[in-house]
């Protein structure tokens, strides 16, 4: 007799799991709904006209604390106007708890499909959000909503976003003029209606700035190497882990390892080895704190992969940075429609780190000691940062003043 059995991997039903867990709370959220408007119903109005007292004019939506940094500058322009605005967070260790704010509303909604139930019934003038894959996955477009607009959290392109990351919101706020060729090509290319396209600036770059000129310099400095890599299976640690790290602590200089905050959770079995590999080396520093720029003022030199942290290092220090040139499998990402269906079309920050950025090869790796202290900042490699901030580092210290100025005119 042949027995069979059922199986389901774990991927399947994890899936199955986001599934029955979205469709819950979506129900319970509808029945909220319906019960809303029957109270309206037998309220008395004769008129038959009744208004959305869930109606928000001005709403943002902060999936995780980290992307703290990107509203704040916004938050406090609405502050300053006296606009009111809904700020919808994940959790009530978000920053946001920390300000005195008297006209920003700030509400917890939890995160995955909690969130999107509460979002998918949202009744709002406009709403901005880091978040891509709006009418993707589980977050769908109100029927509600007058306006998605969608602000970049990284200077750097919106075509590294998964596929369709940006394809259905109404407007992408960018850091700079530069990005927007990319996103019309897509656009172009998949026959989507044109977006409005809107460069603003990069908040979180000027809250660094500013954070920066408060930090002291260190003293008795010693040559130091801020190892930064992205996540997932081309990144830098995931690729060479013991093989680029031996050798680096071998040379003798202080090395800080900032993991991507998405490797303590997609990587961990990764990143507890090579801890344990490490265990007391003095000269090692891993770094899990939420802001950056701490390591940064510290490193003389980056060594990064495609992170988008390369570009923070350079625009706020204007110091060095070499990249490890990993073969990033691009199928998942827009970039891959752009550089497989358009010919020779470039991605922006492609070229921008092979201009200002020095390429550090495998077989280097051996002699990295030798190889960093050899590493000249010439003027031509200045001169690409100088290039590249320009280009995509726009309004600088004005995003939150332009940003507000957008959202203000998209309702009014």
């Amino acid at each position: 007799m042949i027995s069979t059995f059922l199986y389901i991997d774990p991927g399947t039903g994890s899936m199955l799991f986001s599934i029955v867990v979205g469709a819950a709370a979506t129900l319970f959220f509808l029945g909220k709904a319906a019960w809303l408007k029957l109270k309206v119903f037998f309220s008395g109005k004769k008129d038959g006209i009744s208004v959305d007292s869930s109606f928000k004019k001005y709403v943002i939506y902060c999936e995780d604390k980290r992307y703290w940094n990107t509203f704040k500058p916004v938050l406090d322009e609405a502050e300053r106007r006296q606009i009111e605005v809904t700020y919808f967070v994940a959790t009530d260790k978000d920053p946001v708890f920390g300000e005195n704010y008297k006209y920003v509303k700030s509400e917890v909604i939890g995160e995955g499909n909690a969130a999107f139930a509460k979002l998918n019934m949202l009744s709002a003038g406009v709403v901005l959000m880091t978040t891509p894959g709006l009418q993707v996955y589980q977050l769908k477009r109100s029927r509600n909503v007058k306006h998605y607009a969608h602000i970049l959290h990284a200077a750097a392109d919106a075509t590294m976003y998964r596929l369709f990351g940006i394809d259905y919101f109404d407007s992408v706020l960018v850091t700079g003029d530069c990005l927007k060729d990319d996103i019309r090509t897509l656009e172009k290319q998949r026959g989507l209606p044109e977006k409005e396209l809107v460069t603003v600036g990069c908040p979180y770059l000027d809250v660094f700035a500013e954070k920066i000129k408060g930090i002291p310099e260190e003293e008795n400095h010693k040559f130091t190497v801020l190892v930064s890599p992205s996540w997932g299976p081309s990144a830098l640690l995931s690729r060479y882990g013991e093989k680029l790290l031996d050798p680096l602590l071998e040379s003798g200089m202080n090395v800080i390892v900032r993991p991507h905050p998405q490797s303590k959770i997609s990587e961990k079995e990764m990143l507890d080895r090579l801890e344990k590999r490490y265990e007391g080396k003095e000269n090692l520093q891993w770094d899990y704190n939420s802001d950056n720029v701490y390591s940064m003022k510290k490193a003389d030199i980056m060594i990064s992969d495609f992170s988008g942290i390369i570009f923070d290092y350079t625009f706020l220090f204007d110091k060095p940075v070499m990249y490890v040139n990993a073969e990033m499998d691009l199928r998942p990402y827009d970039a891959y429609d752009l550089t497989e269906k358009d010919n020779g079309k470039k991605i922006w920050e492609f070229e921008a780190l092979r201009s200002f950025g020095i390429e550090l090869k495998e077989e280097q790796f051996e002699n990295i000691g030798e190889v960093i202290r050899n590493a000249s900042d010439s003027k031509e490699l200045s001169d690409a940062r100088h290039k590249a901030r320009e280009e995509v580092w726009m309004h600088r210290g004005e995003a939150g003043k332009v940003v507000m100025d957008f959202l203000v005119k998209t309702v009014e």
